[in-house]
This record gives C-alpha cells, structure tokens and sequence, in this order.
C-alpha cells in the first residue's frame, strides 16, 4: 500500500529531497489531499516507509516555520505579568487525531490564535496506539494540512508514577518514566507534564511531609528532562500537588511542594513554569447510573486563590486545572476571568465521537470491551457505567477501523469539533493570542536524518494504561 517511490511523489515537483535536505517550492500543495497520504503513511505504513513518512512530515514543517515548541517562555512572560487574560487549553487527542487536530488547527487560523497546546497521557499512549513518533507527526500533518503556520505546542500530559508499581520497586517504576521521558523528547515534545502526585501521602503528620516523595521524585524527572532537551530549546515543566478527583487544593500544599521543590532544585536547573491543582472536577467526569454525567462543583475561588499565589510567590504562569472537558457550558468563560494558565480537555471530544460512530462499528467494539475490560467492571456497574467508562481502552486495537469510517460520518464529527473548538477557543478567549506567541517563542530550526532504515529513532517506553488521562 504504501512505498518510498509513492510516498516522494505525493507533492509532484513542488517538495524535492536531495542529500538528506526537504526543499518546498509551493508550500500551497502541502494543504492539499497528498498530505493525508502522507500522514496514513506515517500512521499505518511498516518498516522503512513509516520511518520515511514521519521524517518527511517534520521536515516539511522545519521548513515551511510548523515546528514542535516549548512553551516556556510565554508562561514566564505570564509569571511577570506582562500577558493575562486567557486560559490556554490543552487538548488530549485520542482518537481520529489527525481530523481532530486539523479542526483545532482550523479553528486556530479563523481567530488567529497561537496558545494553544495538544497532548497526549502515558496512560492513553497505551490504549489508543499512538507512540509519540507518530503523535507528533499526526499533529504537524495536520497542522500543514490547514496551512497553519508558527510554534506547535505538543505535550506529554500526566508523565506520571504508579504509586502502586513503585511501591514494589521504586527504580523500575521511575526509569519507565525516564524512558518515556526520551522518547516523547526525541519525538518532538518540548512540553511535559510530570505527575508524581500520586506519592503524595496524606497519613504524614505535616505537609512537607506528605509531600517529600512528590518533590524528591519529581526533581529527579525533571533532571532527566533537562538532559534531554534539545540545543535550544527549554523544556516546558509542570508539576503537580494532588491527584485529580481527590480533595482539593491548599495554598498551604501549594507553599509547602514549591519551596520543598525550589530547595531541592540544582541551582543552575530552570524549575517549573506551572502547577496543576485540584478544584473539584474529575478525569472523564463521575458517571451516574444512567450514563449521564453527574454536576461538577467546580470551586473557581480557590483555582483563582492558587493561580495568584503560584505566579505572585513563585514566578510561575499559574494553576492548572485538570478533568475539564465534562463541564457545562456556561463554566468555562470563568478560567480566563479567574487568570487559569491552562486547561485540559479531553473525554468530551471522545464522546462526541462515540455518539456517531456507525452502530455496527460501536456494536463490534463494545463486544470487545465486554471482552477484554470485563475487569474493570464494578458489580454495581449499569451497562452504561461499565461501556462509559472502558470505552477508551478500544481505540487503540479499532484504531484503523475508526480513521476510515464513511467520508459522511467523518464530514458530520468534523462539523462538530469545527463548532465545539471555536465554542471553546472563544470562552477561553485565546483568540488573537498568535502574536503573542510570536512575540515570546521563537522555536529553533531542528533537522533530523532521513532513516536508512526501518528502524525507529527511539525505543517504545514500558506501556501503562491504568493511569491518569
């Protein structure tokens, strides 16, 4: 299906290679059809054409200015105040991502908006088959798709720690990560979530206490992100204070992790540029017996509290605020009122998805969640509950199946994200923030060498779909 003759001829005369260098005569052809050739190439291809593809979609954006970013120095330009106003959201792409980010793209370019950052878990890297390689070069295919052009944030979201596998054997639960850490990097993101929340210990009898792993293993991730960042670029890090779903958030917990991290941090090490709290929401929402979504009670002024401290005390660009994608409506004008640095969104886009996909499709699938998640499954569970929550652990192994649904359906999905990204994009009020982009971040030219061979750049990291989306 796929060859290395057919993959150079997609664009004609207008893209040549010679001598390990991409040259674009027309960057116009790039927003064209051959571009979702080449992007399947770089999705579904083997071996040395897969390889092929993925180099030639980042060598093109190198060269037309569509490249992988860090979004760092925007967020300390937030952290001194010289911009406010919006809440950049960072959207999970799980499924059918390539449409999905060419919508976003889409929706970026009709209200020339540039903060804007897309993501991927560890957890969900696992269960929807998307390594970082190929997430990377979805997101920049897409991007050149729709003529997009300038900084492309990518981050890897909850690069997190299973508290449970690290409480058998601490190193090799650390080193998975550190291994994702350098695959995800070599790929092209220069944004990274780490998430060692979940070694925070609430039965210690003080905060700094309860906090010491989060910060002792955190800094040792973080030091393993700086070695690995590219020349020229510095890494955005986040970190976190409490698991998603559990209690909320203290000023008090806020203090006692950043100044535990700020002391422990070598005094040459750029820290963070932004921490995630938890103000009362929930990753995918809490699902009531009927498969509806219960009401979230979303406290925005203790989100607006942490956010204020973070930049006022600590320079950072503000709180984050996770499980967001499930809120009504009417809730999220509140963050860019309330200064939230960012936001992430994920479950809806996939829901949204799941309400379309033809029935005999969606039929097949949860036949296949009946038998492959059937451990997953609470004996209070309804039907809806259990198909609600495992669902997302089908999209890797349907992968194919759902990128080639009938052009009407995948017509009617685009409409919808088309409407709910500038729906959310305006109540985020990130339009117009392009220029602001441009006036901060300022990505450098990174060539890569064209593969000789089928074998990929880097290693895949140890899988863990258990975690935290």
């Amino acid at each position: 299906m796929f060859d290395l003759d057919t993959i150079n001829g997609l664009f004609g005369d207008a893209v040549t290679v010679a001598d390990g260098r991409v040259t674009v005569s027309r960057p116009d052809v790039l927003a064209g059809p051959p571009m979702d050739q080449l992007v399947r190439a770089a999705v579904f291809a083997d071996g040395v054409e897969r390889e092929y593809a993925r180099w030639l979609i980042w060598e093109l954006g190198q060269t037309v200015g569509v490249q992988p970013a860090s979004i760092q120095d925007l967020y300390m330009a937030r952290g001194r105040g010289e911009v406010h106003g919006f809440t950049v959201p960072a959207i999970n792409l799980r499924v059918v991502s390539y449409e999905a980010a060419r919508a976003i793209f889409r929706t970026a370019l009709a209200i020339d908006a540039g903060a804007f950052i897309l993501e991927i878990a560890r957890s969900e890297i696992a269960y929807t088959g998307q390594r970082p390689h190929e997430y990377v070069s979805v997101i920049l295919a897409a991007a050149l798709r729709e003529g997009f052009r300038g900084p492309v944030f990518i981050q890897g979201d909850h690069f997190q720690i299973n508290h449970k596998k690290y409480a058998v054997d601490p190193k090799t639960e650390v080193d998975a990560v550190k291994a994702l850490v350098h695959e995800a990097v070599g790929a092209g993101f220069y944004n990274i979530d780490i998430d060692t929340s979940t070694l925070v210990d609430v039965s210690k009898p003080t905060l700094s206490e309860q906090q010491r792993l989060n910060i002792e293993v955190g800094v040792d991730l973080m030091r393993e992100v700086r070695a690995v960042q590219p020349p020229g670029v510095t890494i955005g890090i986040g970190g976190e204070i409490g698991e998603v779903g559990t209690q909320n958030s203290t000023v008090e917990e806020l203090r006692a992790y950043m100044d535990g991290l700020e002391a422990a941090l070598p005094a040459d090490m750029v820290g963070l540029s932004k921490v995630s709290v938890q103000s009362g929401t929930s990753h995918g929402g809490v699902v009531l017996e009927d498969g509806s979504i219960a009401a979230v009670k979303l406290d925005l002024d203790t989100l607006e509290t942490l956010s204020r401290v973070a930049r006022d005390e600590y320079g950072l660009a503000g709180a984050v605020q996770h499980g967001a994608s499930t809120l009504p409506e009417d809730a999220f004008h509140n963050f860019p009122k309330r200064e939230t640095a960012e936001i992430h969104l994920a479950t809806n886009f996939q829901n949204m998805l799941f309400d379309h996909i033809p029935a005999a499709l969606r039929g097949e699938m949860y036949e296949w969640i009946r038998d492959n998640a059937k451990d997953e499954r609470k004996a209070t569970d309804t039907d809806e509950q259990f198909f609600y929550k495992s669902r997302k652990k089908a999209l890797g192994p349907f992968k194919r199946q759902l990128w080639e649904m009938p052009d009407d359906v995948m017509r009617q999905v685009a409409t919808l994200y088309d409407q709910k990204f500038r729906f959310l994009f305006d109540q985020l009020a990130i339009g117009g923030t392009r220029d602001i982009v441009a006036r901060y971040v300022k990505p450098p030219v990174q060539h890569k060498a064209m593969p000789a061979d089928a074998t990929p750049v880097h290693a895949a990291a140890p899988d863990d779909a258990d975690l935290s989306d």
